[in-house]
């Protein structure tokens, strides 16, 4: 949460909410979630995304580095540095650029199609999100940043019930 902007002898500054928990990346460090805790946490953050999408903002950069979580364990969505207001010129970039981080991307994103990116990749993003809660690892990880985007356009991910048995089926389902 912002709780102040200003300017301080000419130089513009913000305060911001502390989140004492750290990110979602530090929280999870190779360790999945119980099945539960994974789902209601990523609940929370498509709840959160669906108010950005509703007032025409897409992230476009979702990852558990980019969620916080507040002393309740709370996620909350961070840096939006990335972001794309729809219907604008706003946060437009030039097609065939790629940003965004290339596990946590939709294949439109790693494919540079800028003008197909909207409310769907994050989604996609949360859907990488949840595969890593649920096994520990993201989706897709190549030995370079070019391997890692042929993944996202080529395979399929190995799905999470075959690296954590207890993940449940339905939950899967909504992963994948």
């Amino acid at each position: 949460q912002v709780f102040e902007v200003g300017e301080h002898r000419g130089l513009p500054y913000f305060s911001l909410e502390f989140c004492p928990g750290g990110s979602l990346a530090g929280k999870l460090h190779g360790t999945p979630l119980p099945p539960r805790e994974a789902a209601g946490l990523v609940e929370t953050l498509a709840r959160a995304m669906h108010v950005a999408h509703q007032h025409g903002v897409v992230h476009r950069d979702l990852k558990p580095a980019n969620v916080l979580l507040a002393e309740d364990g709370t996620p909350k969505v961070t840096d939006f540095g990335l972001a794309k207001r729809l219907g604008t010129g706003a946060g437009a970039t030039q097609t065939g650029a790629i940003l965004g981080t290339p596990s946590y991307m939709a294949p439109e994103q790693a494919l540079g199609k800028t003008r197909d990116i909207g409310p769907a990749a994050d989604v996609y993003a949360l859907g990488a999100i949840l595969y890593e809660c649920l096994t520990g690892r993201p989706p897709f990880k190549g030995a370079t940043l070019h391997d890692t985007l042929l993944q996202v356009v080529s395979d399929e991910p190995v799905p999470p019930g075959q690296l954590q048995r207890k993940t449940p089926p339905d939950l899967e389902t909504v992963c994948l």
